[in-house]
């Protein structure tokens, strides 16, 4: 996972963050191309058995996310326990947390409380201003038949208007 760390480290120098320079990042540290571009630009990446992507928004928000922990249905397609699930990704999540708050990030960190959405969005999960980005870090589960993950959200949010 430190390789997460390390990203988000080399996105938080670039500003802004756009998902062209976000590529560049991803492949100078020999992040390995997903092979999904858009507008001819690799918008998904892998690493050490870590996923990343990266969007923009119609807004112009641009958001570069990692999955560090995947748990996914079982052969039935669905989940055996999905409490059992939720545990064990706040379990994974409660293990990733250290990374974040104790690398060269963390002086850049500033804590903030989560948003209706964000509670709605995650089972559990951390959020931290870093550098007037949002930083998300929690367990998610975007859909009954989809995996649950630890994820990492750095999210830029789109420029003020003129």
């Amino acid at each position: 996972m430190a390789a997460v760390t390390a990203m988000l480290q080399e996105l938080r120098d670039l500003v802004p963050l756009t998902i062209e320079g976000a590529a560049e990042k991803f492949a100078a540290q020999d992040w390995t191309p997903g092979g999904k571009p858009r507008d001819g630009v690799e918008t998904s990446w892998r690493k050490d058995g870590i996923r990343g992507w990266t969007q923009k928004f119609r807004s112009g928000a641009v958001r570069a996310s990692f999955a560090v922990w995947i748990r996914d249905v079982d052969e039935s397609g669905y989940f055996d326990d999905l409490d059992a699930v939720y545990e064990q990704g706040e379990q994974e999540l409660a293990a990733f947390l250290p990374e974040i708050e104790n690398s060269l990030l963390a002086g850049h960190l500033a804590q903030t409380d989560l948003t209706d959405e964000d509670k709605d969005e995650f089972i559990a999960a951390r959020k931290w201003i870093l550098d007037g980005r949002t930083l998300t870090v929690g367990v998610v589960q975007q859909d009954t038949d989809l995996p649950v993950m630890v994820v990492a959200v750095l999210e830029e949010p789109a420029p003020a208007s003129a």
